[in-house]
């Protein structure tokens, strides 16, 4: 890889000499290295220890949601009456950089997301003081909760309770038991940020009412619901001092059981008394469900585990097991119930760094060995040994400081670093053994050796270490990403070089001075090495031989480049995609599907899996290990795992084949990603349709529905919300006269409706030793079937009559929305476009907007709406740009370096030279990793390693460049046999410290696996570029140089080599 130079005291930075005393004072105080050493592994290991162990880092914006429940609403109520006021008050949160909401039946759902580094806690602050500001809700809407994972985050935990024996169906009755009995315990575990709960029936009181009754004593349901709202609450009035004690006086009117409800007076008039039990009864019952959930077909309530951020999954998962073992010998265990884990994050993540500690194992290994091949000494090689574990132990201590996590990005770094920091040992270790060579005693050796290579070491390691502090400190979403590698590399290599003027002086002076014959001599790896570096050194002399032939060598090279660059140039993706073992089908059916009817829909898709849980490879598709359903009015999905961890990906054919196969359903099936922050929202482009006028947003949107499909037909297309809005609804719409003759309002009717219907919530039931639950007034009819059965049931009125629903009010069928989705504030539909795998996230941006959008806009189609393409492919050019920026100050921070280290600004230019053109080694690398190890995008990982090779590759050609100016200065060489003895005299380190490097990261490009995707483009950038590199250090820097070198004069003989 990149090899240091060798600088003489002239251009050494100003502090060297104190360095030489560190040097003489290392090798006389063995001791104290040794403990420095050990006391840096010490802290290394509680680092590493202490580092939160995930798959990847946390690279997703922070975000809250506010969940609002108004039972009964319509989508539209909810957004005219809650999410517009909430958004009103939230919109101008600092830190804020995106507001979405959706409104559904029921339920309203505000998510905001905000810059990356806001600091959650104080956005949760702001969050909620800005709710305090909303001035009022409607009726029974319930209390706002914020929920600072985000609604969208993926659980890295499924689980699913069950039946241990019994009718299986019996689950959907215990979720107020889970909510009140099991839920805190996993809701405590640390590292849990919360809890995705689907399915079940939540316990409520119920008392009911029988119209005859109520029209016998002249009541209504509105009589009733009045008393019940000033009755059932405790009321406290303070705390009274009397003499030696404090009383506590309340007044108390709660209900404490099932019976006290019935002994409520309803009316009392000293001539006739009625009581609530005159009138009704009261019964324990169940909430209606509209959910339908499904493990391998049968009935259970599905729980998803969302981490905070930053959460050890490892031991977050272990927690949770634990936790779970304990339910289901406990609690669960007396109820005949149990906790099944379906799916978890932390097999994946364990083999995953498991695979990337081997790839560092073997990469530290071979570079070891190839260090001993070219030194041809054991001793040498033994204090490499020590030098690269101590200088990667060490790193830790940062990576715990900078608050990062073990994952297998961080350990990706720490394997680049390893083929890196041999650099330094190489430089030092290869510059020691020249002395000995001199027949130089053992200490005058190993300080002579390392004092002169202590500037070179230093300009190597800066020019590494410079490309990265961009990185460590900007705080851009995919930044994040990178900071992990940038730590653990800009920390391991200052540690190597300190180890360097230190460590490996001490060890090699003592080697030395106990065995005088170490050597262990290599003759025929000698002789081919030898062999190589004279035909390489033969084929630079050509090169340089005239101006011609200079001139031929950098058109030649710079030409290839261009071409290699111009035809290898793929497009890029945004974030590797990985292949974890679970396949996600998102459903969007016709709107208004009853439940009966989903759960049918759920069966047909277990029934028509079967054959493939019992038959391993069955039409070629990998066996089935388990699948889960999930159903409700706002989300429909089944997901599947497969018993082959790495094949998962092949089961999309099959499902994708049996949603096709439901009338009226679509759907798409994708592989989950490793850094999916949402449903769907993995490798995608989200395609906004905004406006006021719904009709017209629909309109659009079905636009451009229709033809995305047809220009892109391997492409998967979800609409969020459903195209199809036409939501069924029935509208009892009350008759003016009719009702004022009855002595009905418009509300007494819309409550009596309410009460006939499933139930109206009018307070709580609040036991002493129990926990809280819906007091819900409904009627004694039979079940409702259809909306004539409400039209034709009856209602008592004041007067003691009975009258049907449909003589006071008249049944109208209609249509309505099926949810409402803003985005700033604006009605929103979202088209997420996942586009087939051999189409890039890139190249899916730009045909979008340019063929399809831009059309359409044109022909005027898109008229009335704001149209926007973002999502992944958004963020990709956001981080692709800041990768470009990156890129230039990278290079600028270099180039500065490298001139300070010349004392000259035009020299700088010459090695900046290659730094471009060595990119077509990095997509030469990329494509043989594709052609013969595994299909890798050009993702935004990969891209980073062309900005690591910025402050890498030039190193070589400094050494190039500045062994010329000392054979010119000092060596008594002029022109180009002032460049030729350069080449002469470091080609050995150039080859040596390329070869290691390759060796030391060959296994990051040559391994597949589990989180591989990760590091196997980025290695083969790095490699490819570094072997090209190479060889534009030994022809075309020469080349360049040969036509300036003649300007150079001699200073004096004798300096420093």
């Amino acid at each position: 890889m990149a090899t240091t130079v060798c600088v003489p005291t002239s251009l050494s930075p100003p502090w060297k000499n104190h360095k030489m005393n560190l040097i003489k004072f290392s090798i006389l105080k063995p001791v104290t290295v040794i403990v420095g050493m050990l006391l840096l592994i010490l802290f290394g290991v509680i680092g590493f220890r202490q580092l939160p162990v995930q798959l990847t880092p946390d690279v997703e914006r922070p975000q809250i949601t506010v969940r609002t429940v108004w039972t009964g609403a319509t989508p539209y109520e909810v957004e005219k009456d809650v999410v517009e006021a909430q958004e009103k008050v939230l919109k101008g949160i600092q830190g804020l950089t995106m507001l979405e909401s959706s409104s559904y039946n029921n339920l309203g759902e505000i998510t905001l997301t905000f810059a990356v580094g806001t600091d959650i806690d104080a956005a949760l602050l702001r969050v909620s003081n800005k709710l305090n500001e909303v001035p009022r809700y409607p009726q029974n809407v319930e209390k706002p909760v914020i929920d600072p994972s985000g609604a969208q985050n993926s659980p890295v935990m499924w689980m699913v309770l069950k039946t241990a024996t019994g009718d299986p169906a019996r689950v959907k009755t215990f979720r107020t038991f889970f909510e009140n009995d099991v839920r805190q315990y996993l809701d405590r575990v640390p590292g849990v940020g919360s809890l995705f709960v689907f399915g079940g029936s939540e316990q409520q009181l119920e008392i009911v009412v029988s119209p005859e009754k109520l029209a016998k004593h002249q009541l209504t349901i509105a009589d009733i619901i009045n008393r019940l709202a000033v009755t059932n609450t405790d009321v406290s009035a303070g705390v009274l001092g009397l003499e030696k004690k404090n009383y506590r006086i309340r007044t108390l009117s709660q209900f404490q059981s099932l019976d006290d409800p019935l002994a409520l007076p309803v009316i009392d008039d000293g001539i006739r008394r009625v009581f609530l039990g005159d009138v009704a009864e009261t019964r324990l019952g169940y909430a209606s469900s509209d959910v339908s959930v499904m493990s391998n077909g049968t009935p259970v309530i599905v729980i998803g585990v969302r981490k905070e951020q930053g959460a050890n999954v490892v031991e977050l998962t272990q927690q949770v097991r634990e936790v779970v073992a304990y339910l289901n010998e406990g609690p669960l265990k007396s109820e005949q119930l149990f906790i099944d884990i379906v799916y978890e994050e932390t097999p994946y993540i364990k083999r995953a760094i498991n695979l990337v500690k081997r790839n560092v194992l073997i990469g530290g290994m071979l570079a070891i060995g190839v260090l001993l091949i070219f030194l041809r000494s054991i001793t040498s090689t033994l204090v490499t040994a020590v030098a690269i574990p101590v200088s990667v132990i060490g790193t830790f201590i940062f990576l715990w400081l900078f608050d990062r996590s073990l994952n297998v990005v961080t350990l990706t770094g720490v394997s680049f670093a390893v083929g890196m920091l041999v650099d330094n040992a190489i430089v030092s270790l290869e510059n020691i053994d020249r002395h000995r060579q001199m027949g130089k005693s053992p200490f005058d050796a190993a300080h002579d050796g390392s004092r002169e290579i202590w500037g070179a070491v230093f300009a190597s390691t800066a020019t590494t270490v410079a490309v990265f502090l961009p990185i460590i400190f900007t705080q851009q979403e995919a930044s994040q990403l990178f900071k992990d590698i940038a730590i653990a590399i800009s920390f391991a290599i200052p540690i190597s070089l300190i180890l360097s003027v230190t460590a490996i002086p001490m060890m090699t002076y003592q080697f030395y001075k106990r065995r005088k014959n170490s050597k262990k001599r290599l003759v025929f790896v000698a002789n081919i090495g030898t062999a190589i570096a004279n035909g390489l050194l033969a084929l630079c002399r050509m090169a340089l031989k005239n101006w011609a032939t200079r001139i031929a060598t950098v058109a030649f090279f710079t030409a290839a480049s261009v071409i290699t660059v111009a035809v290898l140039m793929p497009k890029a993706e945004y974030l590797p995609q990985g292949n974890r073992n679970l396949i996600l089908n998102i459903l969007v059916p016709p709107p208004g599907y009853s439940l009966e009817k989903r759960e049918q829909i759920g069966e047909f898709i277990y029934k028509s899996s079967q054959p493939y849980f019992e038959e391993d490879y069955k039409d070629g598709i990998p066996q089935i290990r388990s699948m889960f359903y999930v159903s409700a009015d706002r989300i429909s999905l089944f997901g599947a795992l497969s018993h082959h961890e790495t094949e998962a990906r092949d089961m999309i054919p099959l499902f994708t084949r049996i949603i096709h196969s439901i009338p009226g359903m679509f759907g798409i099936s994708i592989q989950a990603g490793i850094f999916q922050s949402g449903l769907g929202r993995g490798r995608t482009v989200a395609v906004d349709v905004s406006g006021e006028d719904i009709d017209r947003i629909v309109a659009v949107a079905r636009t451009l529905f229709g033809t995305i499909q047809q220009k892109m037909p391997q492409a998967q297309v979800r609409p969020i919300p459903s195209l199809e809005i036409s939501y069924p609804e029935a509208n009892f719409i009350p008759t003016e006269a009719a009702s004022l003759a009855n002595g009905f309002s418009e509300v007494e009717i819309g409550q009596a409706v309410d009460v006939l219907m499933d139930g109206r919530i009018v307070g709580e039931f609040k036991p002493g030793q129990q926990k809280k639950i819906d007091l819900v007034l409904r009627a004694d009819g039979g079940e409702i079937q259809v909306p004539e059965d409400i039209a034709n049931s009856t209602v008592a009125n004041r007067y003691g009559n009975l009258v049907r629903v449909k003589d006071v009010a008249e049944l109208h069928y209609d249509q309505g929305m099926t949810q409402i989705d803003h985005l700033e504030r604006r009605r929103n539909i979202k088209l997420e476009v996942t586009p087939p795998q051999e189409m890039a996230l890139q190249e899916a941006l730009e045909f979008i907007e340019t063929d399809i959008v831009a059309g359409l806009r044109e022909a005027g189609q898109l008229e009335g709406t704001l149209v926007s393409v973002g999502g992944n492919a958004d963020n990709l050019l956001e981080a692709m740009q800041s990768i470009k920026w990156n890129l230039v100050l990278a290079a600028l921070i270099v180039y500065l370096l490298m001139a300070s280290l010349f004392e000259n600004f035009f020299y700088p230019f010459i090695i900046m030279f290659t730094v471009p053109l060595a990119a077509a080694g990095g997509f030469i690398g990329l494509s043989l990793v594709n052609l013969f190890v595994a299909p890798q995008p050009f993702d935004i990982v990969t891209m980073l390693g062309f900005i690591i090779l910025v402050g890498t590759v030039v190193n070589n050609a400094i050494l190039i460049v500045h062994q010329a100016l000392n054979n010119v200065r000092y060596g008594g060489f002029v022109g180009v046999e002032a460049v030729i003895e350069s080449v002469r005299t470091r080609i050995r380190p150039i080859f040596m410290s390329t070869t290691t490097s390759l060796f030391g990261m060959l296994p990051l490009v040559l391994s597949t696996g589990p989180g591989s995707e990760l590091y196997l483009g980025l290695g083969s950038v790095i490699q490819g570029r570094l072997a090209i590199s190479t060889l534009f250090t030994l022809f075309v820097i020469p080349s360049l140089l040969a036509f300036f070198i003649g300007f150079e004069k001699p200073e004096h003989m004798g300096g420093p080599a």
